[in-house]
């Protein structure tokens, strides 16, 4: 436990969805955390349509209905946080997420 109190040592991301449940799930997350005395170092919005070029109606509708919830999470959540687009492949592995920064 000790261990995961130390920022020094451990680096604890929160990831949710940019929608009302998953945001508020993490929240509490990071409350339950905080409690423990662990302070999570940020926060990771996964599936962000906000960050993908999309050109379905259906789809900008629900890019548009993504924004408040990441803004939710920019200014009551988290002093750090990143935003990760939809994409078509998941970024598994070291080398796939190093691409994926160097994109962003």
């Amino acid at each position: 436990m000790m261990q995961l109190q130390d920022p020094k040592q451990t680096k604890v991301l929160i990831v949710t969805l940019p929608e009302p449940t998953p945001v508020q799930e993490a929240a509490n997350l990071q409350a339950d955390l905080r409690r423990a005395g662990i302070e999570p170092w940020g926060w990771l919005i996964n599936h962000s349509l906000q960050q993908t070029a999309v050109s379905s109606p259906l789809l900008q509708l629900r890019a548009e209905r993504q924004l408040p919830h990441i803004e939710a999470v920019e200014q009551q959540h988290a002093s750090r946080f990143a935003v990760v687009p939809l994409l078509a492949e998941e970024p598994v592995g070291p080398d796939a997420l190093r691409r994926l920064c160097q994109h962003h």
